[in-house]
């Protein structure tokens, strides 16, 4: 089911999310959530994150060696830890050399802590960097 309202945007850059959109996805106060504009196509997306700002949403840009199955070892490594991938963009920086991964990530549910994390997938063979930062209400351009 999909739903639409026309929303007006307030002084401040703000909209409000009716009632009833709010309603079907579960959206409270509090909860976090992100919001990605694509230029190209003139188009907001916004997708709840978290419950609230105390879950644990961090962004990882990993530097990778660009080969078949990179990807699948880091994104088993988050798997193999409960990490959930909410929203993630690869692409080769240098065709057959190196890529990088643009991952926001929700460690609510899971067994090892952001930092911790980050240490195991800069021990993968395909991995040559990590960078950790906390995802806060701020403007990333991924």
């Amino acid at each position: 089911m999909k739903l639409s309202a026309i929303v007006k945007v307030d002084s401040k850059g703000r909209i409000t999310i009716p009632q009833a959109i709010r309603n079907a996805l579960g959206i409270e106060k509090g909860m976090v959530l992100m919001v990605i504009g694509d230029t190209e196509k003139s188009e907001i997306y916004i997708t709840p994150l978290a419950k609230s700002e105390g879950e644990k949403i961090h962004y990882l840009e990993i530097t990778l060696k660009d080969r078949p199955g990179a990807l699948a070892q880091v994104t088993q490594a988050l798997a193999s830890h409960g990490v959930d991938i909410v929203a993630n963009r690869c692409v080769s920086v240098v065709r057959g050399e190196e890529g990088v991964c643009f991952i926001v990530a929700d460690f609510s549910k899971a067994d090892v802590d952001a930092e911790t994390m980050r240490k195991e997938l800069e021990g993968l063979d395909v991995v040559l960097q990590v960078k950790l930062k906390r995802f806060e209400a701020a403007v990333e351009e991924v």
